[in-house]
């Protein structure tokens, strides 16, 4: 709707007026009268702490002050952090599941779960260290682990193997440690420095311990984004059903040869090369050379695949010949 320049000059007085009258409520009051304001219409409050913790099944001494104290400022950064948090309960809904199943088949306690939820807010993003991925893995932990880490493809960004290498250093460090709130600890400073710590300062718990203040927080946060994702509208999240980034419907394809390109893939199931990378950022180049013959599985959305086969049937292409293709 277009309005007549009388019309806009009327709207603009007003505007003027009205910014006027604010200034004019606000602009000039005390300071008491702006405390009252401010009390009136923004409120921060201190949390409760809950009496009765655990991680892994094991007893947090919350009773001690210090204990109690460090997992206050856990929990009141992660409540407050409001942006943040709610990108962890929305983002959670889609990798919990596929990370709980991995958990539960290697008998790793289901609260490490929100380990890789700290470690990189399912994000596959890269450490000042290198550490890579969900779980941020170093590589040459990753590579003793039988991960493929090399120019073309980096096993660090899947997510299935990621967390199986990570089930397996978790075991690692339990077996050592025989704790699992040890074995969370070690995952931040690592088996050998922990180790070395409890030797040092004689102790046997990481509550006793005195840490590197990064890994001082480490189990703390993992204590607390548990806490808050347990029950996210205890702690002012509200964060519908809907709005959660819930598992997406795929399907793999098996390539057991080289590809020049990936543009071939993309072309085929309807997609574009930033979508093959999100669902398959392990391969970190636009071409794989598998000069070993390996079977590769790529991801593939299959509501975008779907969509595109509706609209049309699939056009001829050349396939090249270096790449056998098994849809499954």
């Amino acid at each position: 709707m277009k309005l007549n320049a009388e019309k806009i000059t009327l709207y603009l007085a007003l505007i003027g007026i009205s910014s006027l009258l604010t200034f004019a409520t606000y602009g000039d009051r005390d300071d008491q009268g702006q405390k009252d304001d401010l009390k009136k219409n923004y409120s921060i409050y201190s949390l409760p702490i809950p009496e009765h913790l655990d991680f892994a099944g094991e007893k947090v001494p919350i009773d001690q002050a210090e204990v109690r104290e460090a997992f206050d400022r856990e929990l009141l950064v992660n409540t407050y952090w409001q942006s943040q948090t709610v990108l962890f309960i929305k983002r959670s809904a889609r990798y919990f599941p596929v990370i709980e199943k991995i958990l539960k088949e290697n008998g790793i306690p289901e609260d490490f779960k929100y380990l890789p939820l700290i470690e990189s807010g399912f994000m596959p993003v890269v450490s000042p260290a290198g550490a890579v991925g969900f779980w941020q893995i170093m590589e040459g932990t990753g590579k003793q682990y039988g991960l493929e880490i090399d120019r073309e493809v980096d096993e660090r960004y899947h997510l299935e193997k990621a967390t199986r290498v990570a089930c397996a250093y978790l075991k690692e460090a339990y077996a050592e440690f025989g704790s699992w709130t040890l074995a969370a600890a070690s995952y931040n400073v690592g088996i050998a420095g922990l180790k070395k710590q409890l030797e040092r300062q004689r102790e046997t718990s990481y509550y006793a311990l005195n840490l590197n203040l990064e890994t001082a927080r480490y189990v703390f946060r993992l204590l607390a984004v548990k806490e808050i994702l347990q029950d996210p509208e205890s702690y002012g999240f509200h964060v519908r059903a809907k709005d959660r980034y819930l598992p997406l419907e795929t399907f793999t394809v098996k390539v057991d040869s080289s590809i020049t390109h990936v543009s071939y893939l993309n072309q085929k199931y309807g997609i574009n090369y930033r979508i093959l990378k999100y669902h398959n950022p392990w391969l970190r180049m636009e071409n794989l050379p598998n000069a070993q013959g390996k079977t590769y599985e790529f991801v593939i959305p299959k509501k975008q695949t779907d969509d595109i086969m509706d609209q049309a049937p699939e056009q001829a292409m050349e396939k090249p010949s270096s790449v056998h293709i098994n849809d499954k």
